[in-house]
């Protein structure tokens, strides 16, 4: 799989997940300073969705100090939706229920260890499962979809409950 990885930092945690992904046999595409260019957090994450959106690569990886700036900016490109995940449960869920196809890590509290996890988890999700189940039907816009453990129920927003009743 051919893997945009972009930070606006080079650090010993990206120079790890270049080797990790590597060693998976990912082709890595680098952008930012890990590729040797001095470019800002903003433009990191508009080069790495733009890659991501046109195709060029499957998924990408995206760094900065907090994830946040990153994960913004890569969310502006139309057909990116970018994730920043601060463990394996929410990577593979943001990966198998959002459709996420840029994973963002924050590079002030992320290890090299919780970033494999997070990788682990993220290329085991897959995208775009054929043989998923498709999402459930979205509630309206006076409704919200409320989830309890693998219980989903739709509940209208100001509606008066019943004596007795609850959540």
């Amino acid at each position: 799989m051919r893997v945009v990885l972009g930070s606006d930092e080079k650090t010993g945690l990206t120079d790890a997940v270049v080797r990790d992904l590597e060693q998976r046999g990912h082709d890595v595409v680098l952008v930012g300073p890990p590729g040797g260019e001095p470019v800002e957090w903003a433009e990191v994450g508009q080069r790495v969705g733009e890659l991501v959106a046109k195709g060029d690569v499957e998924t990408g990886v995206l760094f900065c100090w907090t994830g946040t700036g990153a994960s913004i900016a890569a969310n502006k490109v139309p057909g990116v939706r970018a994730a920043l995940c601060t463990d394996a449960a929410t990577a593979a869920g943001a990966r198998k229920w959002n459709d996420a196809n840029v994973l963002v890590m924050g590079l002030r509290l992320t290890t090299p260890d919780v970033a494999s996890e997070l990788l682990d988890a993220w290329f085991a999700a897959g995208q775009n499962r054929r043989d998923a189940a498709p999402p459930p039907p979205a509630a309206a816009p006076d409704e919200v979809v409320i989830f309890r453990g693998d219980k989903r129920t739709v509940e209208v927003v100001g509606a008066k409950k019943s004596p007795g009743e609850t959540n």
